[in-house]
């Protein structure tokens, strides 16, 4: 059978030229690499690099007009603001007590839907808490505030819910710092409690402290500069929506109600 194979075209121009001293097939090679000044491999190094070089040069062109599209200098960016920053502050630190009460539920709890759900709770909130920190880092601002807690929330549309003096929502906090927040009473109560007294008592304090976010989450949405504070608080919106109307459900299959809130 015939095979249209190179290299047995090469062993026949070499079997009928022994003495000619020259291999056809490197004779061949040397011809193109002589014809354009450097051997195949290289050219495609080459047109790559071109290639890779234009299309660097093309996007920084691209960000230059788009950070020049209004004037020679790129605009300023927003500042943090005094709701963004109290926003993130406050709500890391309300936060915080929902991934402990979270973390105690699902060490502790026999109830596999219990479980799964502080495990979500926990996880989403820690995480949201580590950008609100983050932000905090950036903007060069402490992680607690230096006076009272939701002082933030004061001033705009009408709405004042600081921490001083009969607001709405802070009535009757005890020694919880902020509305929705678990009492040093009650955490020792929820630490007290198994099997499903503690399932019944995990999803009060945590359907009371997401009604407790409410508010602020709306008040960040609503006047915070920042877009990316907005976003955070849309989401806390609307994704605690949905896990108090769950909880809800849950305490309603155990024949329980919510706690009382404000």
């Amino acid at each position: 059978m015939a095979h249209d194979n190179p290299a047995d075209a090469g062993d026949t121009e070499r079997t009928a030229s022994p003495d000619d001293g020259t291999d056809t097939g490197t004779d061949t090679a040397t011809a193109e690499q002589s014809a354009t000044g450097q051997p195949t491999w290289s050219r495609a190094v080459i047109f790559g690099a071109a290639a890779l070089a234009a299309m660097l040069i093309g996007a920084t062109i691209g960000m230059a007009i788009g950070q020049n599209r209004s004037g020679d200098a790129p605009s300023e960016a927003p500042q943090a603001s005094a709701i963004d920053i109290g926003f993130a502050q406050d709500m890391a630190r309300h936060h915080l007590q929902a991934v402990t009460m979270a973390d105690w539920a699902r060490e502790h709890s026999d109830d596999p839907e219990i479980v799964q759900l502080a495990f979500d709770m926990a996880s989403v909130q820690l995480e949201q808490v580590g950008r609100m920190k983050g932000w905090l880092m950036l903007w060069g601002q402490p992680e607690e505030p230096l006076g009272e807690l939701m002082t933030w929330m004061s001033g705009l549309g009408g709405h004042d819910h600081g921490s001083g003096g009969g607001n709405v929502g802070t009535a009757n906090l005890g020694d919880a710092p902020m509305p929705g927040m678990a009492t040093t009473e009650e955490l020792a109560k929820l630490r007290s409690l198994s099997g499903e007294e503690l399932d019944v008592y995990f999803l009060q304090l945590m359907l009371r402290h997401h009604e407790g976010g409410v508010d602020m989450a709306q008040y960040a949405y609503d006047y915070a500069s920042l877009q990316p504070v907005r976003t955070l608080a849309r989401s806390m919106l609307v994704s605690q929506g949905v896990e108090m109307d769950i909880m809800r459900d849950m305490l309603a299959e155990r024949g329980a109600e919510p706690l009382p809130f404000p």
